[in-house]
C-alpha cells in the first residue's frame, strides 16, 4: 500500500472545517485528555481566541547534529554531537516508516490543520480502555511544536514549561500548531518531527535512529523496522532496548501495535502485518560513539575538538564557538594522515607498554604548511576506573600510580587539553646555533671550553634584566667536567653543555630567546617562557607538538607555520571554508640550510650515530637534567617530528634511571636510547613510498671554515689515541690467538684468528658506543654549591 495522498488547505478552508466539527466542544475534549491542574480561566472567549489571534509559528533554530571529523583522505574518524541526529529530506525515508509513523501516532494526520478533534476522542477513550497509552491524543503537528519549544529553551526553568502537564501549555501548543499548519505543507511538517523526534537509545531523528537500531539508513528501512522505530516514538525511554531485555521486549510490543493500526488503516494487509509480527525485533544496535574517546585516534581528536574553542576563525567569542560546536551539523576535513598516525603508534605500542607509568608522545608535522599529520601516545584516552592518575599534572603530583588511561592531551599544551609537559632538553640548542649563524658564525669557529661553567655574568632577559646565576655550576652531559677546544660543529655533533651555555653568552640570550618565540616556542602550560641562563638547555616545559611545529620551520628553510588540524569547514547547508596556514619567516633561508647541515652530523657524527631512516634527516637529542624526561625531534624536507618521553607522575620525583619500559631495563633513559628509535621507526615508516627530497646545500663563502683555538692539537690527540686503539687491539688479538693455536694446534689458525679479533672488535666497539651515548648525550647537568629548591 502506498502512503495517502496529501491534500492542502488553505486556512480559509481549514477554519471552515473546525467549526463545521464544533471546535469549542472538540477543543475541551482535547484537553480533557490531559491531566489536568484546573480549569480556572478557561472561557469561551479564551478559546475563541485561539483561532482568531493565532502567533507567528514557532522559532525553529537549526536542530543540533553530529559535527563530523575527517582524516585527510575523507574518512571518518571522530564525532562530536549533543544529539546524535543527521537531518534527511522526506525523499530520504522510506515510504513505509513515513506510513508507520502517521498511522500510530496521528491516522487523521492529512486531512486535519492541526487539531484533530476526533482523533482526541479515539485515543482519549482507546487509551482508557485499555490503561495505558495505546494511540496519541495530540496530533503530529502538536507534537512538532512541543519538540520546538523544548528544543529552543535555554534554561532547565524553560525546559520544565515546555514539558509541562496544563491547559496553558496546551493551548499555546495548538495555537502554534495552527499557525505552523499555515504556514506549512503537510510533507514540510512530517519531515520536520521525523527529524525531531527522539527514538531512544541515544538516537535523536530518523536516520540517526535506523543507523542505531539497524545499522541502515532510513531509506531502507523494511516494514518491521520502520514499526518498531515508530513504536519507540511514544515512550523512548521505556522501550530503549540498549538498557534492559524488559525495555526490549516492550518495544516488540509497541511494534506489533504499529503493525496493527497500520492494517486497520490499510497501509498494509493485515497478512503482511501478521507476518512482520513473526518477525524478531533484529536489533543491532551499532556504535555510535560521540568525542574523542571513542575515536580511533583520540589525541588528534581532542586536539581539534580544543582548536574549535579556542580559535578565533570558529568564532568571535567562546560563547560563540561553544554554541557552533553544540549545534554541530558541519563537518571538519583535518590535516591527518592515516598512514603517519600508524606509523607514530606501532612504533611507541612497540616499545612503551600502556600501562607504563612513562609514557611516550609523539607529534608529526608537514614542513611549510604547519598540517598535523599524526599524534599518538602510549596510553590510551579515556577515563580509568580504578582512580588513578589519569595525565602528567606536574612535576609537583603525589601520586603513585599511574592507570592505564589518561585523560589528557599528552601530545598537545593546556590550550588543547594537555598538561604541563616536559622539560625539552638539548633540543633548545638548535635555536642558540640558529643565532649564532645569523649572526656570522662559521661551522669550524670555537673556542676553549672549561671543565665546568659558572653563569655569574653576560645573561640578560629580553626586559633588559641582568639574570645571571653566580650559585649555579654547570657540567657536560658525561659529569667528568673534562673541557677541551669546540666548535660550532663538534659542539652541536656531541651536544655540549658548557660549549652551548658559553655560546648563548656570546650571542646573547635574549636573541636566542627571540628566534625561540619566532619559531613558535611557547610553554606548554602557556606561562611565560623562563628566560635564564640554562634556557639553551632546555629547561622549559614543552609539548611535542610545539617542538615539532619548530623544528618543522628548519625543514621549511626558515618558514614557521602555526600548528594547525583543520583545512576545511562544510557548514550543513553545503558551504565550504578553506582553512589557509599561518606562516612567517622565523629565520633567513641560509641560515636554515646551515642549521641543516650542521643537524644533519647528529646521526653521522653525534649523538645518534648509526641510527638512520635511510634518507636525509636532521635532528637533535633532549636529555634533561637527573634524567628526568628525554626526547628527539628531527625532519626531513617533507615531515616533522618529537618524540618525548617521561614519567606521567611527575618527572622529577620520577626520573627515568633504573626502569624497565616495554620490555627493555634502562639504567638510564636519554634522546637517542629510546626518543631516538621510535622517531626513527615512526618517520621510516611514515615516509615509505614517498620521494626522497634532499636539503639544499649551505653557502660555504658564508658558513664554511672558521677557527677554533687548540683544534688541531686535539684532532691530532683523538687520531694518536685511536692508533694506539688499534694498536692494542692488535696485540691482545694475536696474543690471544698464539695461546688459542697452542691449545689448539696450528691448523685453522689463521682463519680462526681473524673471526675471533672482529668479534672482540665488535665487543669493544658496541661496549664503547654504549658508554659514549650514556654519557654524551645533551643533559643539562648541574651542581649547585648551595642548596635551591627546584634543583638536584
Amino acid at each position: 500500500m502506498t502512503s495517502r495522498p496529501e491534500v492542502r488547505r488553505g486556512p480559509g478552508a481549514c477554519l471552515c472545517r473546525l467549526v463545521a466539527c464544533g471546535v469549542f466542544g472538540g477543543l475541551l475534549a482535547a484537553l480533557a485528555a490531559l491531566p489536568l491542574v484546573g480549569t480556572a480561566g478557561l472561557t469561551v472567549n479564551n478559546v475563541a481566541r485561539t483561532l482568531t489571534d493565532l502567533p507567528p509559528s514557532p522559532r525553529e533554530n537549526p536542530l543540533p547534529q553530529r559535527t563530523v571529523l575527517l582524516d585527510r583522505n575523507g574518512k571518518r574518524f571522530a564525532q562530536f554531537y549533543t544529539e546524535n541526529r543527521t537531518v534527511v529530506t522526506l525523499a530520504q525515508v522510506a515510504p513505509v516508516m513515513r506510513d508507520a509513523i502517521v498511522a500510530i501516532e496521528d491516522s487523521r494526520f492529512y486531512e486535519h490543520a492541526g487539531l484533530d478533534i476526533k482523533g482526541t476522542l479515539r485515543a482519549l477513550v482507546t487509551n482508557t480502555k485499555a490503561g495505558e497509552v495505546r494511540q496519541g491524543g495530540s496530533s503530529l503537528t502538536q507534537q512538532l511544536v512541543k519538540n520546538i519549544l523544548v528544543e529552543n529553551s535555554e534554561s532547565d526553568t524553560e525546559r520544565a514549561q515546555a514539558r509541562a502537564p496544563s491547559i496553558q501549555r496546551k493551548i499555546n501548543e495548538l495555537r502554534y500548531a495552527l499557525a505552523m499548519e499555515r504556514k506549512y505543507s503537510k510533507a514540510e511538517i512530517l519531515e520536520r518531527y521525523l527529524n525531531i523526534a527522539y527514538f531512544g537509545a541515544g538516537a535523536f531523528g530518523v536516520e540517526a535512529a535506523a543507523q542505531r537500531f539497524f545499522s541502515v539508513p532510513a531509506a531502507r528501512l523494511t516494514l518491521p523496522q520502520a514499526a518498531t522505530l515508530a513504536g519507540a516514538v511514544r515512550t523512548p525511554y521505556a522501550t530503549d532496548p540498549s538498557l534492559d531485555a524488559r525495555r526490549k521486549e516492550r518495544l516488540r510490543e509497541r511494534r506489533d501495535i504499529v503493525l496493527d493500526r497500520m492494517a486497520q488503516l490499510s497501509y498494509v494487509t493485515p497478512a503482511r502485518a501478521e507476518a512482520a509480527k513473526r518477525r524478531p525485533l533484529a536489533i543491532r544496535l551499532k556504535p555510535e560513539p560521540g568525542g574523542c574517546e571513542g575515536s580511533v585516534y583520540p589525541y588528534f581528536c581532542l586536539y581539534v575538538h580544543r582548536e574549535l574553542l579556542t580559535n578565533t576563525a570558529f568564532g568571535h567569542t567562546r560563547a560563540e564557538r561553544e554554541r557552533r560546536l553544540a549545534r554541530g551539523g558541519i563537518v571538519l576535513r583535518t590535516t591527518l594522515a592515516p598512514k603517519a598516525q600508524r606509523a607514530a603508534q606501532r612504533a611507541i605500542a612497540a616499545r612503551v607498554g600502556r600501562k607504563d607509568t612513562e609514557v611516550a608522545a609523539e607529534a608529526m608535522i608537514q614542513p611549510g604548511t604547519g598540517r598535523i599529520r599524526a599524534m599518538a601516545a602510549s596510553k590510551r584516552y579515556g577515563s580509568n576506573s580504578g582512580g588513578g592518575n589519569t595525565g602528567n599534572t606536574g612535576n609537583n603530583t603525589a601520586g603513585t600510580k599511574g592507570g592505564p588511561d589518561t585523560t589528557y592531551n599528552l601530545v598537545a599544551d593546556m590550550a588543547h587539553g594537555g598538561g604541563q609537559g616536559f622539560q625539552a632538553g638539548s633540543t633548545f640548542k638548535v635555536f642558540t646555533l640558529a643565532t649564532a649563524l645569523a649572526q656570522g658564525w662559521r661551522f669550524d669557529q670555537g673556542f676553549m671550553t672549561p671543565g665546568s661553567f659558572v653563569p655569574d655574568s653576560g645573561f640578560t632577559d629580553c626586559r633588559g634584566r641582568k639574570v645571571n646565576d653566580p650559585r649555579a655550576e654547570i657540567f657536560n652531559a658525561s659529569g667528568e667536567g673534562k673541557g677541551g677546544p669546540q666548535s660550532l660543529s663538534t659542539g652541536t655533533w656531541k651536544s655540549v653543555n658548557i660549549f652551548y651555555m658559553m655560546l648563548e653568552q656570546r650571542v646573547g640570550l635574549c636573541p636566542v630567546v627571540t628566534t625561540a618565540r619566532a619559531m613558535g616556542i611557547a610553554r606548554a602550560d602557556g606561562t611565560p617562557l623562563r628566560e635564564v641562563p640554562t634556557f639553551t638547555l632546555g629547561v622549559n616545559e614543552m609539548d611535542p607538538v610545539t617542538v615539532a611545529a619548530a623544528f618543522a620551520a628548519f625543514g621549511a628553510r626558515g618558514r614557521y607555520c602555526r600548528p594547525m588540524a583543520i583545512v576545511e569547514i562544510v557548514e550543513r547547508d553545503g558551504r565550504r571554508f578553506k582553512i589557509p596556514p599561518s606562516c612567517s619567516r622565523a629565520i633567513e633561508r641560509d641560515v636554515a640550510d646551515a642549521v641543516n647541515h650542521l643537524l644533519a652530523g647528529v646521526f653521522t657524527k653525534g649523538t645518534m650515530t648509526g641510527q638512520s631512516i635511510g634518507r636525509p634527516a636532521a635532528g637533535k637529542t633532549g636529555t634533561n637534567n637527573g634524567y628526568t624526561s628525554a626526547w628527539f625531534a628531527g625532519y626531513t624536507p617533507d615531515l616533522a617530528a618529537a618524540v618525548s618521553v617521561g614519567d606521567i607522575r611527575g618527572s622529577y620525583r620520577y626520573p627515568l634511571t633504573d626502569v624497565e619500559i616495554g620490555d627493555e631495563y634502562f639504567g638510564a633513559v636519554q634522546g637517542a636510547s629510546l626518543p631516538g628509535p621510535i622517531w626513527v621507526s615512526s618517520m621510516s615508516a611514515a615516509l615509505d613510498g614517498t620521494r626522497e627530497t634532499r636539503f639544499h646545500h649551505p653557502d660555504m663563502g658564508r658558513f664554511g671554515g672558521g677557527f677554533t683555538p687548540g683544534m688541531e692539537e686535539a684532532l691530532a690527540r683523538e687520531r694518536e689515541e685511536d692508533g694506539e686503539g688499534r694498536e692494542g687491539d692488535r696485540r691482545r688479538g694475536a696474543r690471544g690467538d698464539r695461546e688459542d693455536r697452542d691449545a689448539r694446534g696450528d691448523r685453522g689458525a689463521r682463519g680462526d684468528r681473524g673471526r675471533r679479533f672482529r668479534e672482540e672488535r665488535t665487543y669493544r666497539e658496541e661496549r664503547r658506543y654504549r658508554e659514549e651515548r650514556r654519557y654524551r648525550d645533551n643533559g643539562a647537568h648541574r651542581r649547585y654549591r648551595a642548596p635551591r629548591r627546584g634543583f638536584r
